[in-house]
């Protein structure tokens, strides 16, 4: 990827904010593929000449999505950050791109959602390990019948709007594990994190980062 310094979107002394590119990783997997981690932490050893600074991401995107990561550079705020997430103060906006709408294209989506192999499978009642899954959304109509769909995610599950979306027989263009057969764009599927709004942890003012949303 090109220097990491281009796609910083905040930083301070406690957090490092990064506009994440489709294709690459929050974190190192078993195969050792390139992650934004490692990115970021190379960045840290040029900017502070600490041979092993401290960097630690508080969320994750799937690789075949872009936008907000949110880092720590210490283990002190690690905590306040992750309770903000476990506590859903934290607000998440996604825009999403399909080839379908719903009749209704203004709603809340809420189903059971658990972890099977590798995929989201959602259920319409409480099931054993299942936790809830609940987004807001709200849709317009593109040119080429296409649909962006404007998206609020109240919890964070695994592939949850990939599931969710794809549960209305609209998956997202590009995602063809969950049943998309449009192309988008190599390793890419047409979902981006756009907005994170959150509380800095040490100064308590809320931050409320934004990229401008890039999908066609």
């Amino acid at each position: 990827m090109r220097n990491i310094s281009d796609r910083i979107l905040f930083e301070d002394e406690h957090l490092l904010v990064i506009h994440k590119p489709a294709g690459l990783m929050v974190e190192p997997d078993r195969n050792q593929n390139p992650s934004l981690l490692q990115e970021v932490k190379k960045y840290l050893q040029h900017t502070t000449g600490q041979t092993a600074p401290y960097a630690q991401h508080i969320h994750r995107l799937d690789r075949a999505v872009s936008g907000i990561v949110l880092f720590t550079k210490e283990r002190e705020v690690l905590k306040n950050l992750s309770e903000q997430f476990a506590e859903r103060t934290v607000k998440k906006f996604y825009k999403a791109i399909t080839t379908q709408a719903p009749s209704q294209r203004l709603g809340r989506l809420e189903h059971w959602h658990r972890k099977e192999k590798k995929k989201a499978v959602l259920y319409n009642h409480q099931i054993e390990f299942a936790e809830k899954a609940i987004l807001d959304y709200s849709i317009t109509e593109l040119p080429d019948h296409k649909f962006l769909w404007d998206l609020e995610l109240h919890t964070g599950k695994y592939h949850q709007i990939r599931a969710q979306l794809a549960s209305t027989g609209c998956p997202i263009v590009g995602d063809v594990l969950y049943g998309s057969e449009t192309y988008y764009k190599p390793n890419t599927i047409a979902l981006q994190a756009w907005r994170l709004v959150f509380e800095h942890p040490i100064h308590k003012q809320i931050l409320d980062i934004k990229i401008d949303p890039v999908l066609a």
